[in-house]
């Protein structure tokens, strides 16, 4: 039976006052992944999807330098646990996002982070983590808003104690 903190969701707002700062929030989430971890980031073209999909990277321990797979769709790099990293900006629809073979790889012990999850929305697991970037009020601010299951947000949020704006 589920607990009532696994099936209801919560939200935690956060703040990035650049580049750097939205690298360290990606870090924390990072460092704090369990293994079958899915990130769902959605927000505008430049807003910062890659840039915090580097910090998960880093805080994976992930060697080298993390790109976006706009034109492969899905790389997948090792550290402590293998990320896969998911750009959806090219697809369609959940049809095509499924013959990336996607279903393997949110239902293994590595890390999804999928960019433009939008597209394909309703392939995705409950208990995945939903990203929404935003642009701030400056050119380098960012509003990133963490959602999922409450059993979830709370395994991040003393570790994102720091950046939480409400």
């Amino acid at each position: 039976m589920a607990s009532p903190s696994d099936t209801l969701t919560e939200t935690l707002y956060l703040a990035s006052s650049g580049p750097e700062v939205t690298q360290e929030i990606g870090k924390v989430l990072g460092r704090e992944s369990r293994p079958g971890a899915i990130y769902l980031l959605t927000g505008e073209l430049g807003a910062g999807k890659t840039c915090l999909t580097q910090g998960i990277a880093q805080g994976l321990e992930v060697p080298g330098y993390v790109r976006s797979p706009t034109f492969v769709m899905v790389t997948r790099s090792i550290g402590k646990l293998t990320l896969h990293h998911i750009d959806l900006y090219r697809v369609e629809d959940s049809f095509e996002a499924l013959d990336l073979g996607l279903e393997e790889l949110m239902y293994g012990d590595g890390v999804c982070v999928v960019e433009w999850a939008e597209r394909a929305a309703d392939i995705f697991p409950e208990e995945s983590v939903s990203i929404s970037i935003d642009y701030g009020g400056s050119e380098t601010e960012r509003s990133i808003n963490l959602t999922a299951p409450a059993g979830v947000i709370a395994n991040f949020r003393d570790a994102l104690e720091e950046y939480i704006v409400a």
